[in-house]
């Protein structure tokens, strides 16, 4: 069975409470579970990791070399200023894929920008919870 780490950033903790308008009200907590079901139909076993904190989630990138097959990152803002989370998915040498709930595109000017796509094998953005469940499907063809 293959591994794949889900990594989420700051705030996202808080989807289903924050901002309903544009992340719903579905709560973090069952998006999770529902992803980790999906990805084990799909043969993976799959971790989720959230932390508020940039320098947890760079650890976290770190630890992953050599434990996860594929991973799926949900930055949050850290995507649009975070070179040194850019610089730990460039370290590791596992295929990284880029999701957004919302449509990055079509909001704040200041979240077009992503500085860690560049290192990612793809984005994924627009789609809600369903972004998570494209992710595991692109995984599934390059792992």
């Amino acid at each position: 069975m293959k591994n794949i780490l889900l990594l989420l950033g700051p705030n996202l903790n808080m989807v289903g409470i924050r901002e309903k308008g544009i992340y719903g009200t579905e709560t973090a907590e069952s998006i999770n579970n529902e992803i980790i079901a999906f990805a084990e139909a799909k043969g993976f076993k799959c971790d989720i990791y959230q932390s508020n904190h940039e320098g947890s989630i760079i650890d976290k990138i770190h630890d992953a070399l050599g434990k996860y097959d594929g991973a799926i990152i949900n930055a949050g803002a850290l995507t649009h200023y975070s070179y040194a989370l850019r610089d730990a998915i460039a370290s590791v040498n596992i295929p990284f894929v880029e999701v957004h709930m919302s449509n990055i595109h079509a909001r704040e000017e200041f979240r077009h920008t992503s500085v860690i796509a560049p290192v990612c094998v793809g984005q994924i953005a627009g789609f809600g919870k369903n972004s998570y469940k494209l992710a595991v499907n692109a995984l599934e063809g390059m792992i």
